[in-house]
Parts: C-alpha cells; sequence; structure tokens
C-alpha cells in the first residue's frame, strides 16, 4: 500500500504496485536422463517466490519457472483425494507437464481507487503457490520388447542380436529388471527390451510382474519366445499369453510374434513338428531358431524390420511439437463455516486482503468500512446473508474479527 508523495503533487493518489507471480514448477522429458534416481530422496522442489511490489506503481518482477528434467518415458501420477490419478505421459523428448502453478502475485491499493474512495486503505497479499505430491515412474521406451517364461533364452537372444550383456545362467530369474539393447540390422535400427521372465500370477504382481509388464506397455512390437525343449512349449505360451491378457492397458492388443528357441537341443529338435502343428491349431505360425547358435535369428530379425515398417512410429510426425501437459488452475476456495455464534469466512481473496489488514494493531473506520465494501463486490457479503448471518454476528476472515 503506497501513496504518492511528490513535491509540489499535493494530495498524490494511490500508487502501490502489485507483486509478481510465483515461478511454476514443469516437469521436461529429458532423452539424456536414464533414471530417476536424483529425485529418489524425497526432496522439496519450489518454484521462485515473485518480487515484492513497490511504490511508483512498480511491479515486481515475477519468479523464474523451476524446470525439473526426468527421462523420457516418465509417467507422471497425482495424488487427488487419496489417489492417484495418472497426469501425464511424457513419453517424447521435450514432452512437458505443469507440475504446480506458482501463486499470483497481490495488488496494490491503487486498484480500489474510485470516485467515491480516493484515499483506498486495502491492498492484496500474493498468494501460495500450489502444493501437489507426485509419483514419476519411468516406463523403458523400446521398438520390440521380448516376453516369455524364465528361462527361455531371452537374454540370450538380446546379447546374440545387440551388444547388450545381461546376466545369462541355466536356472530362472536371472534377469531382475529390464534390459534394451540396439539392433542394426541390414540398415535398420531398432531398440529391443527384454522383459524379465514371466510367471502364473505375474499380472498380480507375482515375480515383481507388474514392474515387468509395465515396460512392455511401450513397445510397439512383442516376441514371445517360446523354450522348444520343454514338455508343452504350447501350454508355457499360453501360461504367460493369459497374464498379459489379464494385465490389460492395452498389451494383449499389441502385435505380436511366436518364436520357438533352443532348436539346437535334440529334444526341441525331436518335437518341432509337434510344436509347429499346435500353434497352427491356435492360429500362429512359430518361427524357429536357437539363439545359442545363431541358426534362424537372421529370419527373425528380417520379420522384425518388415513388421517394424509397417507400424505406425512411436513419435510425433516431424515437425509436430512435443505435447505440453497443463490443467486448469485450481479454482478459488470458497466457504462459510459456522462455529457456534461466530461465522468462519473462508475466501481466498478476502483472506489475502485481511491477512495484510490483521498485522496492524488496530483497524480505523475507513478500513473496516473499505472491507465491508470489498466483500459485498465480490460476493462474500451476499453469501454469509444466503448462509443466514444476522446484523451483529461475529464474522472472522483469516484471523481478522468484525461484527457485520
Amino acid at each position: 500500500m503506497s501513496f504518492r508523495r511528490e513535491r509540489y503533487v499535493p494530495r498524490g493518489g494511490p500508487d502501490g504496485g502489485d507483486g509478481g507471480n510465483g515461478g511454476d514448477v514443469w516437469l521436461v522429458a529429458d532423452a539424456s536422463l536414464a533414471t530417476l534416481a536424483s529425485y529418489a530422496y524425497g526432496k522439496v522442489y519450489r518454484g521462485e517466490d515473485g518480487e515484492h511490489g513497490r511504490g511508483k506503481t512498480q511491479r515486481g518482477k515475477d519468479g523464474t519457472p523451476l524446470v525439473l528434467p526426468v527421462p523420457v518415458g516418465t509417467v507422471v501420477f497425482r495424488q487427488v483425494q487419496g489417489r492417484w490419478r495418472q497426469e501425464a505421459d511424457l513419453a517424447v523428448p521435450g514432452a512437458r507437464y505443469l507440475a504446480a502453478y506458482g501463486g499470483r502475485g497481490g495488488r496494490g491499493n491503487r486498484w480500489w481507487v474510485s470516485p467515491t474512495n480516493q484515499e483506498p486503505l486495502l491492498a492484496e497479499a500474493g498468494e501460495p503457490g500450489e502444493q501437489v505430491r507426485l509419483r514419476l515412474e519411468v516406463k523403458l521406451l523400446a521398438d520390440v520388447g521380448i516376453i516369455g517364461k524364465p528361462n527361455a533364452g531371452k537374454s540370450t537372444l538380446i546379447a546374440r542380436v545387440s551388444h547388450a550383456r545381461p546376466k545369462i545362467a541355466p536356472y530362472p530369474f536371472t534377469t531382475l529388471q529390464p534390459v534394451l539393447g540396439a539392433v542394426s540390422w541390414k540398415g535398420r535400427e531398432f531398440i529391443a527390451m527384454e522383459v524379465p521372465g514371466l510367471i502364473r500370477g505375474a499380472h498380480a504382481g507375482a515375480g515383481l510382474g507388474t514392474e515387468f509388464l509395465r515396460h512392455a506397455e511401450r513397445a510397439r512390437l512383442l516376441v514371445h519366445l517360446v523354450d522348444g525343449s520343454g514338455s508343452d512349449p504350447l501350454q508355457d505360451w499360453q501360461e504367460v499369453e493369459e497374464e498379459v491378457r489379464l494385465y490389460g492397458k492395452g498389451l494383449a492388443d499389441k502385435p505380436r510374434l511366436v518364436a520357438v528357441n533352443k532348436m539346437d537341443l535334440p529334444e526341441a529338435q525331436a518335437q518341432k513338428e509337434k510344436i509347429a502343428l499346435a500353434f497352427a491349431q491356435v492360429g500362429h505360425t512359430p518361427l524357429f531358431l536357437s539363439a545359442a547358435t545363431g541358426e534362424g535369428v537372421d529370419a527373425l530379425l528380417d520379420r522384425l524390420v518388415a513388421d517394424l515398417e509397417r507400424l505406425p512410429p512411436p513419435v510425433p510426425p516431424a515437425g509436430e511439437p512435443p505435447p505440453v501437459f497443463q490443467r486448469p488452475r485450481p479454482r478459488e476456495r470458497r466457504r462459510i463455516v459456522r462455529e457456534g455464534s461466530v461465522w468462519r469466512l473462508e475466501w481466498e481473496r478476502a483472506e489475502r486482503i485481511a491477512s495484510l489488514l490483521v498485522k496492524q494493531k488496530r483497524l480505523s473506520w475507513k478500513e473496516k468500512a473499505q472491507l465491508r465494501v470489498e466483500l459485498e463486490r465480490m460476493g462474500a457479503g451476499q453469501a454469509l446473508a444466503h448462509a443466514g448471518v444476522q446484523p451483529g454476528d461475529t464474522v472472522l476472515v483469516d484471523g481478522l474479527e468484525l461484527e457485520w
């Protein structure tokens, strides 16, 4: 609150400047990041405060927005009424999500000048910034996802076709997290991902199944790898397919290939025709290969390249800007609460004005009268009357006690 005070300018009018807005907080997908490790320690991130307004109608500078880089593929969940709700999917580089709005700057007393009020004694405090609680998850981005039961040879296959070097051993659950590998074949390049072995109940989290399956959601094409040396390869395939179906989220609708592995083993060769006939009865023509020796792997890569070229690209067309996820600014809180013979007015705009007045030891009749006029102007007076406030009742506004 300020009034013009200059030589030879008697009775200078109000010239209180507005406060600057607080800086927003943004999440931006950054292709140079691979993990969310830097956000794993429960830190609080704040946008910069706006500057105070000054006399001579000088507006305070807005706070600088805070930009937080996250890996491409980050999915953002916001806590709403105790539940986590998905807000954004930052699946392409440069995609942005407005995590929290900065508070709006308060208004100086010049906004209350009028023909009947030449000495406005009201000003408005700045609005507090929005506070949100977020959960971030990274779903790895890949063109091809390799799924199957434990020990089907997925690690051997991705090591064969790429430079990825996952742990390989002759026992189940060797791989405990998804493995990405860049594949280059006949002038084409794509990213393959090994999804750790899936077991019965994976859709409900058994064997960390949901942790693994969520990464497969990103793949454009799935390769279902089956152990050809097993006692019943078709049943193994059916068990994993059932888990994929129960998991949902569109995973069962993705195009997929069936590949039968370990054909270098005699027991797999002995039942090759039987396996082909069994899969033909369920509508699939499997590819037979040996990830250990490389037999049949070339044919699989030819098929993958051809199928990927027919599928839509995973990123927006060239020239299309990255998506921006921005929800509407939260609505102003307006509530009237009765506490015995006292009425509490929880009206954000009124509270922002009263918060500056309450710091004064005593209020003049002018300040009280101007506040009453402003409450009527913003609709709070009518709302109080509708709620049942009677003349003489006590009304509290952010700790400021008024006799109505």
